[in-house]
């Protein structure tokens, strides 16, 4: 069974180059990029690549090879481990079910990014006043002037005031 096939049956692979083309075109497709604006990123990542290459790799017949460099480039692209690269794409979840997973997970990271910034001014702001007591009212003016709303402005002053973000 090492040339892929059992009783003359062509099985298939767990972790294969025929994947890493299909996952190519599906990643791409999910991200709503074209040939071309995957072909720039992978350059960008540091492998030489044009949109023909990338068509070739998802559409040609044959199928043009994809060299290691080319895999890592696309896994750092797609921010996927090669292995996920190299796996078959799953069943069971269309085009627009990818692709609404897709945006949760960026909005996951990017949300979990903010409350990290969120967490690191809201501490460093009640060192600040630690260290300057009096400028507690001028605090509270200052994120009353950024955001507009009292309501707002106040949620955010007694995050900073009460500790709850203070280590």
């Amino acid at each position: 069974m090492a040339d892929g096939k059992a009783g003359g049956a062509e099985v298939p692979l767990l972790y294969s180059e025929g994947n890493v083309a299909a996952r190519v075109a599906l990643e791409r497709e999910v991200r709503g990029w074209s040939t071309t604006e995957l072909a720039e990123r992978v350059t960008k990542a540091g492998v030489r690549m044009n949109q023909t290459a990338v068509w070739r790799i998802e559409n040609g017949e044959p199928r043009r090879r994809i060299n290691l460099d080319e895999a890592l480039a696309f896994a750092r692209v797609f921010e996927l481990p090669l292995e996920e690269l190299m796996s078959p794409p799953l069943e069971g979840i269309d085009m627009d079910g990818r692709r609404l997973v897709q945006e949760a997970v960026e909005a996951f990271y990017e949300s979990r990014d903010a409350q990290d910034r969120l967490h690191q001014a809201v501490v460093a702001t009640a060192e600040h006043i630690q260290a300057h007591p009096g400028s507690s009212r001028a605090i509270h003016e200052q994120c009353l002037r950024l955001m507009g709303e009292e309501r707002d402005a106040r949620a955010l002053t007694e995050y900073i005031e009460s500790g709850g973000y203070h280590r």
